[in-house]
């Protein structure tokens, strides 16, 4: 399906192109207190950025994570305030969803100079449609991938996760993880493998 959206919407940002060894790490779903303060210290760990997909109703829910995320030095997204899926909603309903989540994330966020904060967006399940596009491409850099983990997909293992990203991840890939209870049993080994694998091979992770 994403390469099907990448074919439609090149416009949209699947990857960074660079000649750098740096992987965008980015984390879908949360901030949940059962997974989310584990992600960070997993993260700390290896001095690895990554790049945080935030519910609105989680921020709403878990402000202290949420600021935790911030005070740790990485970059946090809008995935809407509930997880829509764009193909089943109507634009109007979908664009006023992300507002909402957009106010959380600037209250929290509490930039000083909110007129130079890029605000980024991912859609929930890579599903968007060129209005909601139109609508949002003005205010948002909408954010995709190059490499899905899978992670929430019960018939694979955490090793299985992390071959995926092995074989898949280049210089400049965007790869997606979950910090939701869904995904945390492959979600954690596969992390730790891949900053294991590709810390060993001179990559840095940084935020977008």
């Amino acid at each position: 399906m994403s390469l099907i959206l990448r074919f439609l919407f090149p416009s949209l940002t699947w990857n960074i192109p660079t000649e750098n060894k740096v992987l965008y790490l980015t984390f879908d779903d949360g901030p949940i207190p059962q997974v989310t303060p584990r992600v960070l210290d997993i993260l700390r760990k290896y001095n690895a950025k990554a790049t945080f997909f935030c519910i609105g109703e989680n921020i709403k829910r878990y402000p202290a994570i949420y600021s935790q995320i911030i005070s740790e030095g990485h970059s946090t997204g809008n995935h809407t305030f509930n997880h829509l899926n764009g193909w089943t909603t109507s634009t109007k309903a979908y664009i006023e969803n992300v507002a909402l989540c957009d106010s959380l994330l600037k209250l929290e966020t509490r930039n000083p100079h909110p007129e130079t904060h890029i605000s980024l967006f991912r859609p929930p399940y890579g599903k968007i449609t060129p209005s909601q596009i139109s609508n949002i491409k003005s205010k948002f850099k909408i954010i995709l991938w190059d490499v899905l983990s899978k992670d929430w997909k019960q018939s694979l293992t955490g090793e299985q996760c992390f071959e995926r990203i092995k074989e898949k991840a280049k210089r400049g890939s965007i790869i997606v993880f979950h910090d939701s209870m869904k995904a945390e049993k492959r979600m954690k080994p596969a992390l730790m493998k891949t900053l294991d694998y590709f810390s060993e091979q001179g990559y840095s992770f940084e935020s977008l």
